[in-house]
């Protein structure tokens, strides 16, 4: 059986095939078009029916990772950052296309699952996936199985407000989603690099904030440690509320590797517990592990 995952981001398209023990066999890639709907389902079609026509091999197993959920009212896209996707029945308009069934799941799900199955979090019975990035994301994995929930929205913690504000007396940045405070708004790369102008520093990207912060400069030293402390409290939550055995962290700002460190030390004062025996683990496949994920989500009965 050839799994072919893809991860149809907002400006790019990216496809693996995988064989059943879970080896990647090819990787592709191409642009997404651009606020074209249509053209969207047809290049994704396009890219499978390629493979398949290189593999020699028909009727393959397709799974797709997308930056938004299925509606529980009647299948249609919600909450997207790629607005052309909103409202429409993605996954049937796939299946009618390429006659066959697509599973179909949240980008930060595929994320958790890829890192459960055979990654940071393989053995773990509970494995709360997280994305760390221009947004925030989160998927819930149990026994390897995606954890959906009754409105398609388990793991969406990225929308949830930060607890605990402490120093933020200012009013809380606002949300693309609408709301104030955000977890999102805090932790984000664009979160960091609003915090570091709202504390006095200059205008950086995060990669420059860490970079700085580790040549101990103070100012970008002080911003990662308010990151640190966010970032703590909001995990904190996670543990209380489902006490996952592993959190794995993703997107580019978990390669911060004194987060794997400081995070589980500060995230005790707030965990409901004597002890505290999640581990805080940076993912083992990187950027492909979104894409992965896809094509594991037809390793689920």
């Amino acid at each position: 059986m050839l799994r072919i995952g893809i991860d149809l981001g907002g400006t790019k398209i990216e496809l693996v095939a995988l064989d059943e023990s879970g080896r990647m066999l090819l990787r592709r890639r191409r642009a997404t078009p651009q606020g074209d709907y249509q053209k969207t389902i047809e290049a994704v079609a396009e890219m499978v029916e390629a493979v398949e026509n290189e593999r020699a091999q028909r009727d393959s197993r397709v799974g797709l990772g997308i930056p938004g959920a299925e509606s529980a009212l009647d299948g249609r896209i919600k909450n997207a950052n790629s607005t052309c996707l909103i409202g429409k029945a993605l996954r049937y308009d796939l299946e009618e296309r390429l006659q066959r069934k697509v599973r179909l799941a949240n980008d930060a799900n595929c994320f958790a699952l890829s890192e459960a199955v055979d990654g940071a979090g393989y053995g773990a019975e509970v494995v709360f996936g997280v994305i760390l990035g221009t947004g925030v994301g989160g998927g819930i994995i149990v026994h390897q199985r995606v954890l959906t929930g009754a409105n398609r929205i388990a793991g969406e913690w990225g929308h949830n407000p930060l607890p605990l504000l402490e120093e933020e007396n200012q009013m809380p940045p606002k949300c693309y989603c609408g709301r104030y405070g955000c977890i999102e708004t805090w932790l984000s790369g664009p979160g960091m690099c609003a915090d570091h102008l709202r504390h006095g520093g200059p205008s950086l990207a995060a990669e420059e904030i860490v970079a700085r912060a580790s040549a101990r400069d103070p100012s970008s030293d002080a911003t990662l440690g308010r990151y640190e402390r966010r970032l703590a409290k909001a995990l904190a939550q996670v543990v209380n509320i489902i006490d996952p055995d592993v959190i794995v962290l993703g997107g580019g700002l978990s390669n911060i590797d004194r987060l794997y460190r400081r995070v589980p030390e500060l995230w005790a004062a707030h965990v409901f517990s004597d002890v505290v025996n999640t581990r805080l683990l940076r993912n083992v496949h990187g950027d492909s592990s979104g894409v992965r994920g896809a094509a594991w989500l037809w390793n689920e009965r």
